[in-house]
């Protein structure tokens, strides 16, 4: 479970990034943070994966806080960022290695694991390549198979389908869909409708650093007397987004 209670953000002087934000995602459940560019979703991500801390408030993953026991968070998230870069001169079956010692996991049954997850992603034939020669869907695929190698409980992906086609979007996608049926629990940021529409089970619409609204696509349209959610969307960025 993930617990984000009236989380604020500040760096040095400027104004507040995330500006007293707070929900709950439960086991089984995805969660999308959906807002365009700047509105705080990363900010969000960093913090509940222990990277940044929150100038006020709390964050507990399966009860933890994430200020005071960060060692432990680490075993029990999977984080994911489009900032990440592989080794570039490394290969898949290099990186997996490397993880799954970073992670102190079993050597037994390790190689059943990385073949069950390349086999899934189409990654096998490509275990042998550098880095530097595969393209970015691949790159994001084994990315997703390496953040995911000590099967954590709480999944935090950060925008994860960006820049991908629409074949590897869909196998990202339906592999969130599996985790969440496991009883993962998975938060995911996005600026795409479609995405958050049709993988959500509740949506935080985030403006200017705070939530204006949160539900299902449907809940949202009820609420806004919308027909489609991407126009519930804008009627509620408008009505709550200030012009700096």
């Amino acid at each position: 479970m993930i617990e984000v209670i009236d989380v604020k953000k500040r760096y040095s002087s400027a104004e507040m990034i995330v500006k007293g934000v707070s929900f709950t995602v439960k086991p089984g459940t995805i969660y999308g943070l959906l807002g365009p560019n700047g509105a705080g979703k990363t900010t969000l991500m960093q913090m509940m994966a222990t990277l940044l801390k929150p100038t006020e408030g709390v964050i507990r993953i399966c009860g933890k806080d994430t200020a005071m026991d960060t060692l432990e968070i680490h075993k029990l998230i999977g984080f994911l960022t489009t900032e990440v870069k592989l080794d570039p001169l490394s290969t898949p079956n290099r990186l997996y290695e490397f993880f799954a010692a970073l992670y102190d996991l079993p050597s037994e049954g390790l190689a059943e694991r990385r073949t069950r997850d390349f086999d899934r992603f189409g990654i096998t034939p490509f275990a042998n390549k550098r880095i530097v020669e595969l393209s970015t869907g691949m790159k994001q695929k084994i990315s997703i198979c390496i953040s995911l190698i000590h099967e954590p409980p709480v999944i935090i992906f950060d925008e994860p389908t960006n820049g991908l086609d629409i074949l590897t979007s869909k196998q990202v996608t339906d592999y969130l869909k599996e985790l969440a049926k496991d009883g993962r629990t998975i938060i995911l940021s996005t600026h795409i409708f479609s995405l958050a529409e049709s993988l959500c089970d509740e949506i935080g619409v985030l403006v200017d650093g705070k939530i204006v609204a949160s539900g299902s696509s449907r809940e949202l349209c009820e609420l806004t007397g919308k027909e489609t959610f991407e126009d519930a969307f804008f009627d509620l960025y408008t009505k709550n987004h200030v012009e700096g």
